[in-house]
Parts: C-alpha cells; structure tokens; sequence
C-alpha cells in the first residue's frame, strides 16, 4: 500500500488540476436536507432499538432506509479496522470476505500477515499476492482491513491522458468538490506502463514501516486493466490511509497490484463523492488491548513511499 498525498506535495511532473477538467465536470458537494414527518409508534420504537443496538444515528438508519426503499444509490464507505492498527502490526483476520462484500462492490484492502493486496471490483474480491499470483478471494477468507464503497459514477472524464502518477492524480483533484470528503475513482484503460508493488507476508506483530521494506516491485508495460482508487482527507488518517491510495487489476485477472506510477495513453476516470463513513473495529484480543494512540501518519509516510531495496 503506498499514500501519494496531494495537498501541498511540490512535484516536477504536477500539473494544474484547473488545466485538466472543465469546472462542470466536478463534483457536487453533498447537500443535506431536513425531512420531517409521523411514522407509527411501533416504527419508532424499532428505530431507538436499532440506534442502541448499532451505535448509529437516527439520520443514518433512515438515510439507509429511504435510499433502499427508493432504490437509490447511497455512497457509504464500510472500513475493516482502521490504517493505525496496521501501523501497530495488527493483521489478524477480522472479518470474512463474503461480509465485505455485503457492504460494497469496489474498494482495497490487504489480507492476514499483509498476504497480498486486495482489489475489489464489480463484487469481486481478488487477492494480488506476491508472484504475481492473482486469485478471487473464498467468500469466507478472514480479512484484516479493507475499505469498500458501493461504487456508482457521478461524474466522468473520457479520453484522459496521463503520463505519471501525479498527472493521474491531478484529473482527479479536479473532479473533486471538496477536501473534507472520501471519493471513489475508477479509472480504466491501455496503460502505457504500471509500477506496482505487493506486500509480502510478514511474522506476527512486525510494523508496517518493517513489513514495508520487502515488498516486491513490478512493472508491467502495454496493459488493459483498471485502477481502483480512493482518496481520503488528512483528518481521517487513523481510519484509513490519506490521500491517494490506487491498486491495480490487469483486464486478464493475472497481473495488479499497488500502484506506485502509471501512464496511460487513453483512459476514462470516472468518480463519486463518499459522505458517510462506517468502520467495523475488529473484536480480537490483540486489537482490544492494542495502544493504538500514537498518530500513525509518520509510520505511514515512511511505509507507504518506501521502495525495495
């Protein structure tokens, strides 16, 4: 997994996001309505059940409801554990794939001991694994963390250019609205090259900025496939890594992995915006009694940037 922070990040290869996209090809921010009505009593008792029960809120479970009973998409991003206890080391498995999956169709993640990269794309689960040895994920394979979303496009560029990491990442920083939101890119298309790396497993307990340094490192050249992609703020990186975080799956299923650069001579990128957030914290012994206080951001800057020696 790497972090390529985009807020003040001064690189030769940036470009004007302004440059890139028309100001009607971004985002909206989100806009929150007020509702009121009369339900019946039975109703809301249910609702206070489910609101002690969850630790959720009331403007959530009914949020879920309406946009299930309307059938409309609601972006929400579900989280497996949080990017501090992969800091800390923590990769037991702490829930199962064929769960994840209940909670959305696109997204990233790694499996227990680091084992790999995940990509999660159309409501598949693959597992990159070192080797280049790409597989789909049994439904009840135990996970550490992941981030997923229900992905449906909002807005889109076609016949996009880029010829680096941070070139890709300006598009995107132009079809973003806001800094203080998640957002879900999938960019698909002929790649001219893919610098990507996949975790090794690692022993128990061993820290990410340890596990980082053997990780393996590929390129593949010429190749169809898609980049699934989140970005998240800066103050939400305890939750999950910040910035953008990309991982990659050749169109055949038998190349991907992290992405560390990439160039693409024709590709579409298409986004949406993500407002509600729910993370699922593990219930094992080492996550219960882990000091999980310390700001994982040094760590994860360290380990997320580093190469292979």
């Amino acid at each position: 997994m790497e972090v390529h922070d985009n807020p003040g990040y001064d690189h030769p290869d940036r470009i004007d996001p302004g440059m890139l996209v028309t100001p009607d090809e971004k985002l909206k921010e989100p806009c929150m309505k007020k509702v009121e009505g009369l339900i019946p009593e039975s109703i809301y008792i249910a609702l206070q059940a489910r609101i002690s029960a969850d630790k959720e809120t009331a403007d959530h479970i009914l949020s879920v409801a309406l946009a299930q009973y309307l059938d409309q998409p609601l972006h929400t991003l579900f989280s497996v554990s949080t990017s501090a206890a992969l800091v800390e080391g923590l990769y037991q498995g702490a829930l199962r794939i064929s769960r994840l999956l209940e909670h959305g169709d696109f997204g990233i993640g790694t499996f227990i001991n680091l084992d790999g990269e995940m990509v999660v794309l159309e409501g598949i689960a693959y597992q990159i694994a070192a080797g280049n040895a790409v597989r789909i994920a049994p439904p009840d394979t135990l996970i550490p963390y992941a981030v997923v979303t229900r992905f449906k496009e909002e807005v889109s560029k076609n016949e996009a250019t880029f010829g680096s990491f941070n070139e890709a990442a300006g598009l995107c920083d132009a079809m973003r609205a806001s800094e203080n939101l998640f957002y879900a890119f999938r960019i698909d298309g002929k790649f001219d090259t893919v610098s990507a790396r996949v975790m090794r497993p690692v022993g128990h307990g061993t820290g990410l900025a340890n596990a980082a340094q053997g990780q393996e490192e590929l390129t593949f050249q010429k190749v169809t496939g898609t980049i699934v992609g989140l970005w998240t703020p800066g103050y939400a990186s305890s939750f999950s890594v910040p910035g953008y975080h990309f991982h990659f799956i050749s169109d055949d299923r038998i190349r991907g992995g992290h992405v560390l650069n990439c160039a693409a001579s024709r590709a579409s990128i298409r986004a949406c915006s993500i407002a509600d957030l729910h993370v699922a914290l593990p219930e094992t012994a080492e996550f219960l009694r882990a000091d999980l206080s310390r700001d994982p951001n040094a760590d994860l800057m360290t380990a997320e940037r580093m190469h292979p020696k």
